[in-house]
Formats: C-alpha cells, structure tokens, sequence
C-alpha cells in the first residue's frame, strides 16, 4: 500500500501541475513581465503566509499538526524584508490583497483555527511547493530583475535553517507517514491539498489578470 505522503502526492498531481503552469506564472518566469508582477505576487504571498504562521504558535502542541510547526520553515520575516526592498519602508501601508488572495488566507485561516488536519495540508502545499519550485523562481527572479544572489527581494526563497533540502523533504515526507489519524481523515487531508493547489491556482489567475501580456 502507498505511504501517505506518495497518495498525497499522486492524488494532487493534476492540481498541482495546473498551478505551476498557470499564465501567469509561465510569464513571470519567462521574464515577460516586470518587476511589479512579482512585487504584487510577493504581496500576495504575505496574505497566505500570515494566515499560515499567525496561528502556528497555537497548534505547536497539537498531536496532529504540531509536528510539522518547525521554526526553520517561518517565512514572514524573510517575506517582509523583501517587501520592503521591492516597495520601500511604507510598504505594510499599501499592502492590498486580491479577492482570490482573500479567499484563500481566510481558508487557511479557518483550518489552523479549527481543523489541524486541514493545517497540514496548508502547511505542506505551502512550504515543500517552497523548498522546490520556489527555488526556480528565485533563480528566475535573481537573473531577470537583479536581485542579489540570496538577498533582498528573494530572501522568501531561502531557508537558512535548512542546510539540506532534500533530506528535510525527506524527513517532513516521513512525517506525513507518521501522522496520527484515520484512513477517513486522511482523504480529507488530501482533498484539503487539491482545495490548496486550486486556491492557489485562482490568485494566479487573478493575478493573470491584473498583468496581462499586451498582444
């Protein structure tokens, strides 16, 4: 029988291959678009990632989700730095989120509040989508826009608690396999990760649509 990190994996392979290769973000790796497409994409990250970290420090001793709340994954900071590199200081005073953003945050929200196992799937589309396509973003973004190597304006793309990708994939895959639930909550996680990878995917639609190509 497959472990559940590779049914996870299998059952949100559609969905996650949609999000990856939305316009959108075709464009932005593609260097099609300015330095404001991904300044506002990065704005939108904040909305996901203040929902996702604001209410770790509470499931921190939750028998499900508590686990996988490692301090080393913590993107705010790095998100926040970065902002205020591609906006200047007033940046927080600017900040607005699209519909689509708004939707997926209060989502998020919603499941670290109420359902830790629902956290988990947040938590992994999240942060291991980070750890692996983040890094080809942050490539893109280093060469297009000239950002420095690991500096300011990318720093959402480096974790400087993770020495090695790979194994800490390994070990949070590991995790995955560890979790202390039923075979029914477990299909619950999984489509919770499919809403994720979709709630994802309507924010670069969105943002598709606030950055159109000129034909």
């Amino acid at each position: 029988m497959d472990s559940f990190s590779a049914l996870i994996r299998t059952a949100s392979h559609e969905q996650h291959m949609a999000a990856e290769t939305s316009t959108f973000m075709s464009d932005l790796l593609g260097g099609r678009l300015g330095v404001a497409a991904y300044g506002r994409y990065t704005e939108q990250l904040w909305f996901v990632y203040e929902a996702l970290e604001s209410g770790a420090g509470r499931l921190a001793a939750d028998p499900v989700a508590g686990p996988f709340i490692r301090p080393e994954l913590l993107r705010l900071p790095a998100l926040e730095r970065d902002l205020a590199h591609l906006r200047g200081p007033s940046w927080r005073a600017a900040l607005s989120a699209l519909p689509a953003t708004r939707a997926y945050a209060d989502r998020v929200r919603t499941c670290a509040e109420q359902w830790p196992g629902g956290y988990v799937a947040h938590h992994y589309t999240r942060y291991l989508g980070d750890l692996s396509g983040g890094q080809v973003i942050r490539d893109r973004a280093e060469k297009t826009w000239g950002f420095p190597k690991k500096g300011d304006g990318v720093r959402f793309y480096v974790f400087e608690g993770v020495a090695n990708p790979a194994e800490f994939k390994r070990s949070y895959r590991r995790t995955l396999d560890a979790i202390t639930v039923d075979d029914l909550e477990k299909q619950r996680i999984v489509s919770e990760c499919n809403r994720a990878f979709a709630l994802n995917t309507a924010v670069f639609r969105a943002l598709g649509e606030e950055f159109p190509l000129s034909a």
